[in-house]
């Protein structure tokens, strides 16, 4: 991981491979950002005028390096675009800051040290920028010949390590306040770079009872309770959804319960992820081509997972607990088939008319199994649907919820922390669609509408008067394409960020 740090020394005497400034775009071209004024200075005011010369606009995402100015003691400058310049007297918000610093630091896969003469304003900007770099030099080479586990050393793109420090100038070492952004951003990043290596972990190495191993021993290094129930237990508890998706696979299924308690705590959050380490779809098997990228189905399992070790880690006076409902999703002749009746952790029965809607069969029983500790509210995070992302691309999360008002307070944090997320309905027309002969329901209904419709199959397992939300993540929690900002290419993280903020504002009575 990259080391954070602050620093108030002057830029010329800075030991370090580069130093990285701000641009950002101008109505008459590019504009050299606060924070870079000693470099500037130091090409003579004229360092817009080089920068254009050079072809950068100061675009968002843009990278120009140049040879650093003489007396300095870093070889090269690093300008990264900011995107449109603020109007006057504003500055850039967390999320321009966070992306920069997250291209930047990819840029520099290799640096042993970096300095930042980003835009800084105040604390949050410090954590915004510090959160940007972690994430940005995140890379997942542990099955490549130069990897981490082949050398025992981080290498990354090209054999070239990450950046392995980084000095945030402007920043005030000795000030609580930007000490402390500093560790949140640390340990945030951090946690969320341990999900992004759960989701991509192949399958052959990740499997219900390795993750639940992983589990249990994050939750020893941090002082967070851990309860692993096995077939044996899921069997003699009744959990018959997770118990039928995983009945297909020679890899039994496993539900993990994380608790992280504090001694100030007045409020209590249950968090709920799916964690389908591989999905064919069982009997209902997926078609060619969308098989590939399935072991990221455990993504909500893996943003949960690392929430709880991040509340842990910030100490926040709330109680948490996680629930990770694992199991692998595979056709065999042991498999449960279209038109079974599965008996659930609540006692109601489920019609399985497709067995590809195996995620809402396990969130199901954890959600239950959740609400029977009567917590303040129940969060659920999952891949579920492909009509998510059919309505909201690939960058965009749905939330969803029985409480208008809280699904706004999660929509409104998960856009503070710069996770796209839009609130939607839950139309209690499409509920018929699930109506059972043989059961208490289905687990399929209406085609149009289909990421309502789970979200609508989810509710029926929330316990009478708690508050739930649910966050369809199928769309960005796993990037195909190039890596953008601070995000890579593969797992994402998402929704961790959005946890952790909403346990934040939950303990300090801020939620809503």
């Amino acid at each position: 991981m990259t080391a954070l740090t602050l620093s108030t020394a002057a830029v010329p005497g800075l030991r370090a491979d580069a130093i990285v400034i701000g641009v950002a775009k101008g109505a008459r071209g590019p504009v050299v950002a606060p924070g870079a004024e000693a470099v500037d200075k130091a090409y003579d005011g004229r360092l817009a005028d080089v920068l254009e010369t050079l072809g950068a606009s100061g675009a968002e995402g843009e990278v120009t390096k140049l040879p650093a100015p003489s007396g300095f003691r870093t070889p090269v400058v690093v300008a990264v675009g900011l995107g449109a310049e603020p109007e006057k007297d504003a500055g850039f918000d967390a999320e321009a800051l966070r992306r920069a610093a997250g291209v930047a630091a990819r840029a520099l896969a290799g640096a042993k040290k970096a300095v930042f003469a980003l835009p800084l304003t105040e604390a949050a900007d410090a954590g915004a920028v510090g959160e940007g770099v972690v994430l940005g030099a995140y890379s997942f080479d542990a099955y490549k010949e130069n990897g981490r586990q082949a050398q025992g050393a981080a290498k990354a793109k090209n054999g070239k390590a990450p950046l392995a420090e980084a000095a945030l100038l402007g920043g005030k070492p000795r000030d609580k306040a930007y000490k402390a952004a500093i560790e949140r951003a640390t340990a945030v990043a951090e946690e969320l770079n341990r999900a992004r290596d759960l989701v991509n972990t192949p399958p052959n190495d990740l499997n219900p009872e390795s993750f639940a191993a992983i589990a249990q021993a994050a939750a020893k290094e941090h002082g967070i309770k851990v309860q692993v129930l096995d077939e044996k237990a899921l069997t003699k508890g009744g959990y018959g959804g997770i118990l039928g998706v995983g009945a297909g696979s020679a890899s039994g299924p496993r539900l993990v319960k994380l608790s992280y308690t504090s001694s100030k705590a007045t409020k209590s959050l249950a968090f709920v992820g799916k964690g389908i380490t591989y999905d064919s779809g069982g009997i209902s098997l997926k078609p060619a081509g969308h098989n590939e990228t399935m072991k990221c189905d455990m993504a909500g399992a893996a943003a949960v997972f690392a929430a709880v070790v991040a509340a842990a880690r910030l100490g926040l006076e709330v109680n948490v607990t996680g629930w990770l409902a694992l199991a692998e999703n595979m056709p065999s002749g042991s498999a449960t088939r279209p038109g079974d009746v599965l008996r659930m952790y609540s006692g109601k029965t489920v019609e399985v008319l497709n067995t590809d809607a195996e995620g809402r069969l396990v969130l199901a029983d954890a959600l239950w199994a959740a609400s029977q500790e009567k917590p303040d509210a129940i969060i659920d995070v999952a891949t579920l649907t492909g009509a998510m992302m059919l309505a909201l691309g690939s960058r965009t999360y749905g939330v969803m919820a029985n409480d208008d008002a809280f699904r706004a307070a999660v929509h409104e944090a998960a856009e503070e922390v710069g996770e796209p997320a839009w609130p939607m309905p839950l139309p209690e027309h499409l509920r018929k669609g699930m109506d059972s002969a043989t059961a208490d329901i289905a687990n399929m209904g209406e085609r149009m509408g289909g990421g309502l419709v789970a979200g609508l199959f989810l509710r029926e397992f929330v316990g009478e008067g708690i508050t739930w939300a649910h966050l369809d993540i199928a769309g960005p929690a796993f990037n195909e394409g190039g890596p953008f900002g601070y995000t890579p290419k593969g797992g994402t993280g998402t929704a961790v960020r959005t946890l952790v903020r909403v346990a934040e504002l939950t303990a300090a009575g801020d939620l809503g």
